[in-house]
């Protein structure tokens, strides 16, 4: 039999059709959204590549902040924001005509020509750290034109605060790689000169920068051509140095194998009284309280490594090893036993 709507079912389904809606009480879920790939320009570096470069930048956020602090008798924290892949026209597109960028090169052997590392820091926080190398308190303007144009004076002191900088981040790479960052010059009006290609893959660096009454950021940019040499560097030197990594404890187990080391062959274990041990003679019998087939226990610097029995080998007494106690905590814990 056919099921018959109520009146209430009927008028609910009425209004759901007359408000544009469909069934009536169903919930609308929200439409996915999918990242946007651009296939006219591929991703370079893959996301293992970019945590890396996380992770290298985290150490140098660490250093810089101890560096400030000296340089500047203050406060200061130094936290990472964000690692990305994008084109240098992204970030040039962002840079005014009064925008002051530090110019730094790699020093790497074997690489040559290699486009400029290029460092911007945002001018309020950048005239809140020269005003603090003058004596001052930090204190800066909040509504600066942002078209500001920095004096001979603060461009040299912009300088000195870049040189102080760029010569620690070689430091960061350490647990990859040897590398050394030279400070070349400032460039104040960036958008004249092309240092970078406007198409060539860059990998931006965000660092926030934290004083108490301050607060901007300090970004990086990384060329993709540089990254890539690095990259193929440390994977070129990590096989060399398993491989001089293996030689060196082949090296070491040769001197081992040479080496002199005591075995004890244990029959077993007794406790006899001083004046029972004094009055031992030639041919007495001690009871070990051992079966006459029992295991004979070899022990290495007083740990019990294997046992066997006794026997015969060309006339002379030998043991026969029968089990290796290869559990490090099961000798440990025989030695206690036994």
């Amino acid at each position: 039999m056919a099921e018959v709507l109520s009146q209430s079912q009927i008028d609910a389904l009425l209004s759901s059709l007359q408000g544009g809606g469909g069934a009536p009480n169903a919930e609308d879920k929200p439409e996915k959204k999918y990242p946007k790939y651009d296939f006219t320009s591929p991703r370079k570096f893959t996301k293992d590549r970019l945590k890396m470069l996380g992770g290298i930048f985290e150490n140098y956020s660490r250093i810089i902040n101890t560096r400030i602090n000296g340089l500047l008798h203050t406060t200061c924290e130094v936290e990472l924001a964000s690692v990305e892949e994008q084109r240098y026209y992204e970030f040039s597109n962002a840079l005014t005509d009064g925008t002051v960028l530090a110019v730094a090169h790699l020093n790497m052997q074997g690489v040559q020509d290699e486009a400029p590392v290029l460092f911007y820091i945002t001018t309020p926080v950048m005239l809140s750290m020269i005003d603090r190398l003058l004596g001052g308190t930090g204190d800066v303007e909040t509504d600066l034109p942002d078209d500001y144009i920095y004096t001979d004076l603060e461009i040299r002191l912009y300088e000195n605060l870049m040189h102080e900088l760029v010569s620690v981040m070689g430091n960061s790479w350490e647990n990859y790689i040897q590398l050394s960052f030279e400070y070349g010059r400032v460039e104040p009006n960036p958008t004249l000169v092309q240092l970078i290609g406007l198409d060539e893959t860059v990998v931006l660096v965000d660092l926030v920068l934290k004083f108490p009454n301050c607060e901007g950021h300090i970004s990086v940019c990384l060329p993709g051509m540089m990254l890539t040499n690095i990259f193929t560097k440390i994977n070129q030197e990590n096989p060399a140095s398993r491989a001089v990594a293996e030689d060196k404890s082949e090296e070491i187990f040769d001197h081992l194998r040479g080496s002199n080391l005591e075995i004890v062959a244990e029959l077993g274990r007794t406790e006899l009284r001083l004046r029972d041990i004094y009055n031992l003679n030639v041919g007495d019998v001690i009871d070990l309280s051992q079966k006459k087939d029992g295991p004979v226990y070899l022990r290495i610097a007083g740990r019990k490594w294997f046992d066997g029995m006794m026997g015969v080998s060309e006339k002379h007494i030998a043991v026969k090893i029968r089990r290796v106690y290869h559990n490090v905590e099961r000798r440990d814990s025989q030695v206690n036993e036994q």
